[in-house]
């Protein structure tokens, strides 16, 4: 364990404390970034990603997303390999730009706005869990759904209260539900397949106006919010076996066998049912289940019922996932002495970190009584400017800093990828609405101020008490 820093200054020994175990191996690992990225994701923003552009052009959003996603797992994959501890982009912050200076704070602003990005990300599992519940129970309220997201959360954080040997395990299982979800949608929508139906552009799709491009920066939005997760085993580090070797090659993998997923779901779906009849989103019921519609008009209602019911399965393995993974971050960050002590808690028997899984678990119940649109677009504008804005200027500033910091995997064609991923970063975040934006900024000036109180109270830099030179 990292010594807080609080302690190492005083020069204490702290009491011996339960450690993680390093049990997850290529395949657990790889079906956690799966099950995370897949999950509710292509069910339930389908028909959001066609909305944003007004037809089947806004898969162009989906692409974008796809290079986007590309070059940033790869500085994912190069810092988890380099650094494999719990937290993910906090350490990587801290150690990027330095662990008692500007470090502390990008560290502290990661967990801080993560704190809430974390559990919108999990909260929108929770809703397209409930809007894919209303095609099985007819009639069912806003205060049923709202009554059903309490329920399967705190089923989700009852089922994570334990030992991760027990959850590597079922994290596979449920990795193999989602495959067999999306492997029947796929199949299903090839043998219908009608390319009249998925190619049938509006007047117009392609004309270059700042509107495209807005809507694109829309399209690309969903589209990253579908891939989100293809970084999940770097935040559970501690846990990961051979991480220099299982760490990179559960993101290439995990993101390469999506990108195909993806394309085979969206092309099924577009390929039988008209875009027409479910966009806009706002104003067809039938878009909170897309695919159970799809189903319903190859199959019959009864069929539907069924794969709503896998759908169902896929959507609570995501939320599982994530609420594992993201819970391990201000632990690890509150363990180390950059946040609040409180989230540095493990259950003395059990060995998890079970304070910040019940916040964060909290958090993510609350969150999931806003609409699916909301909570996507606050969660990434979050994000973009510490977390991934944050992470790419880091690796550059280690590979100048600590050239000789072992690397078991290096960036391909470095430094392109970055810079790649960095202006698809800037795009994703210049083409959302000034509302959110606005949100975003103030989440992080308010965590800022949050960072200057606390180190003051703890005579921490940059309020740091100096011992006066001797003469």
């Amino acid at each position: 364990m990292t010594v807080p820093a609080a302690r190492a200054r005083e020069g204490e020994t702290p009491p011996e404390q339960p450690r993680l175990h390093r049990r997850f191996g290529l395949l657990p690992a790889t079906a956690l970034n799966m099950t995370n990225m897949m999950g509710a994701g292509p069910f339930i923003t389908i028909p959001l990603l066609m909305t944003a552009l007004g037809g089947p052009q806004a898969m162009l959003g989906w692409i974008v997303a796809l290079v986007i996603v590309i070059c940033d797992g790869m500085v994912w994959s190069e810092l988890g390999a380099a650094m494999p501890g719990s937290g993910g982009s906090f350490q990587y912050l801290r150690e990027a730009f330095g662990r008692t200076r500007w470090g502390r704070l990008m560290a502290f602003l990661f967990v801080w706005q993560f704190v809430l990005s974390g559990p919108l990300e999990i909260a929108s599992g929770y809703i397209g869990f409930g809007q894919y519940a209303t095609y099985i129970w007819k009639g069912l309220t806003r205060g049923g759904v709202i009554a059903l997201v309490v329920a399967v959360g705190a089923i989700n954080v009852a089922l994570l209260y334990r030992r991760i040997h027990s959850i590597a395990k079922i994290t596979v299982s449920l990795w193999v539900g989602t495959l067999v979800t999306v492997l029947a949608v796929i199949v299903t929508g090839a043998m219908h397949f009608d390319a009249r139906l998925a190619f049938d552009f509006p007047p117009g799709a392609f004309d270059f106006s700042l509107g495209f491009f807005l809507g694109l920066g829309a399209a690309s939005r969903i589209g990253i919010y579908d891939y989100l997760g293809y970084y999940d085993v770097c935040f559970i580090g501690d846990e990961v076996r051979e991480p220099g070797r299982v760490i990179p090659r559960s993101i290439l993998i995990s993101t390469a066998a999506v990108a195909l997923i993806y394309l085979g779901i969206n092309l099924s779906i577009i390929g039988v049912i008209p875009w027409r009849e479910f966009v806009p989103a706002g104003e067809h019921a039938e878009a909170n289940f897309i695919v159970s519609i799809f189903m319903e008009k190859i199959y019959g209602a009864k069929i539907a019922t069924v794969f709503t019911l896998l759908v169902l399965w896929t959507a609570f393995g995501s939320v599982f996932a994530l609420l594992l993974g993201y819970s391990r971050i201000p632990y690890a960050a509150a363990e180390s002495g950059y946040f609040f002590r409180v989230f540095g808690r493990l259950h003395p028997t059990k060995d998890f970190p079970y304070v910040s899984l019940l916040i964060l678990g909290a958090i993510s119940i609350v969150a999931g009584f806003f609409s699916l649109g909301t909570v996507i677009d606050a969660m990434i504008v979050t994000r973009i400017v510490v977390q991934f804005m944050g992470q790419v200027v880091g690796l550059i500033l280690l590979r100048r800093r600590a050239p000789e910091m072992e690397r078991p995997y290096r960036m391909w064609l470095y430094p392109l990828p970055a810079l790649v991923a960095l202006l698809g970063w800037i795009f994703v975040f210049a083409t959302t609405e000034p509302r959110v934006i606005l949100f975003g900024i103030i989440a992080l000036l308010l965590g800022a101020a949050v960072f200057l109180l606390w180190s003051w109270r703890t005579t921490r830099w940059p309020f740091e008490v100096r011992e006066a030179p001797a003469h």
